[in-house]
């Protein structure tokens, strides 16, 4: 640990600077559209503003903070653990809450393990993450850890997260039965509900804002179509299929997701009661509607197959609870801005400003005082993974100058930051923040 005068002062500055005012009264503030010249910051919280372990590992390496391995809380991206020390470096702002299992459906709650990954990093894994080696060479995952059945996701030697596996069952339309494509959106059990009250528990009294990953609202989310946590996936599972399927059968989507929908809200409606007054935003879904050019469909098909389910969500969200409801939708979807407006969400995530009409001057003085932009605050494509330390101290100045303007704003890199981001470019980042909330 670096316990030199120069370190210690600097560490010392960056907690007065962050702890002067409650962090979740300013992120409170700017979710409600008010300006507190402060910035809220999120890196970590969700599975879509997270941190790769090999950049948390780097970070609290150059932090000073005690050497540990680092827990991997979505082994999909193969996101890390922001644990409070390092949050506090960071100036993060917000903390994020999770389900008992992962996307794998592998539990959190069941211990922990070491694990040596291909770069040669000791992370920290559930006890049932289980693994096997291809052929090829690639390691494989199998859902809930069994490996009695076929593997869900590789991850190849020279990767840094897992690829999911196509385990697609031939499609007989005669037979298909929208029960297959909701296997993994039930009711909430006691032993999972159980787990969310320690974790509504764990959050009360905190002087940051939370934000919960609930599951089970991701209305046609790509991500979780393949049926990652399941062992025998049944329905339309395969990606290319899906999509095919938002065209070619729509009746059997609508009834997914009407299905999906009603035990989405049952299931909210007891993790309200069991304590979720202490939630000050929910993640509802991840579904990309966005190219790095265009838009994945059209607005017609936006507000006939998805928008009456938002809606439904969002209404009965706002109605019952004190939630901010939080859309992630990566891409050019400056068009649909308006639609995310109409359908109910407040915040809207990761804001990829490098896209095609994403441009922030334009979208915040067209949509700003409608919606929060959860994000934007530095584009990870090409600036903070590959421009220098200057080149990110100048975008995020610029940005946090155009977004912050009202309120309406929480900094956040534009989707997760990657593995091999220069550990330079990210004290930049923080350090640029730091000034501009001092």
């Amino acid at each position: 640990m670096d316990l030199s005068p120069e370190n210690l002062l600097r560490r010392s500055e960056i907690k007065k600077c962050w702890f002067d005012m409650n962090p979740r009264e300013i992120t409170l503030n700017a979710i409600n559209h008010r300006e507190t010249g402060k910035i809220p910051v999120d890196c970590g919280s969700t599975g879509v503003t997270g941190i790769h372990v090999k950049a948390v590992e780097a970070l609290r390496e150059y932090y000073g903070l005690e050497k540990r391995p680092v827990k991997v809380i979505e082994p999909y991206q193969m996101l890390g653990e922001v644990e409070d020390d390092l949050a506090t470096m960071m100036g993060c702002t917000v903390r994020g809450i999770y389900s008992r299992s992962n996307m794998f459906g592998i539990r959190h709650d069941k211990g922990w393990k070491e694990f040596r990954t291909f770069w040669g990093q000791t992370v920290l894994v559930p006890e049932d993450f289980n693994t096997s080696l291809a052929d090829d060479g690639s390691l494989l995952i199998y859902p809930e850890g069994d490996r009695t059945v076929a593997p869900c996701a590789k991850m190849p030697s020279a990767g840094y997260f897992f690829d999911a596996l196509s385990r697609q069952e031939p499609i007989d339309d005669s037979r298909l039965n929208v029960d297959d494509n909701l296997e993994e959106f039930s009711l909430i059990n006691d032993a999972d509900l159980d787990f969310w009250k320690k974790q509504f528990a764990s959050v009360r009294g905190t002087d940051k804002a939370v934000i919960a990953s609930f599951g089970g609202t991701a209305i046609g989310d790509i991500a979780l179509v393949p049926g990652l946590n399941l062992k025998h996936p049944k329905g339309i599972r395969d990606v290319a299929e899906w999509y095919m399927s938002t065209v070619m059968r729509q009746d059997y989507i609508h009834g997914i997701f009407e299905k999906q929908t009603d035990i989405a809200i049952k299931n909210l409606s007891k993790l309200y009661k069991a304590g979720g007054d202490v939630v000050d935003a929910a993640f509802i879904c991840g579904t990309d509607f966005g190219t790095q050019v265009s838009t994945f469909c059209s607005g017609e098909t936006f507000e006939e197959l998805y928008a009456p389910y938002y809606r439904k969500v969002n209404n009965w969200i706002h109605k019952n609870t004190n939630w901010k409801t939080f859309k992630h939708s990566c891409g050019a979807v400056e068009p649909f801005i308006s639609r995310f407006i109409n359908c109910g969400f407040d915040i809207l995530n990761p804001v990829q400003i490098s896209a095609t009409g994403m441009d922030p001057e334009t979208i915040k003085s067209r949509y700003g005082e409608k919606i929060v932009f959860w994000g934007g605050g530095v584009d990870t494509q090409k600036v903070l993974a590959f421009g220098s330390p200057a080149d990110v101290r100048d975008q995020v100045t610029e940005n946090c100058r155009i977004f912050s303007k009202n309120g309406g704003f929480v900094f956040n890199t534009v989707h997760n930051i990657q593995a091999n981001v220069p550990v330079g470019n990210m004290v930049s980042m923080f350090e640029t923040l730091r000034k501009i909330n001092s």
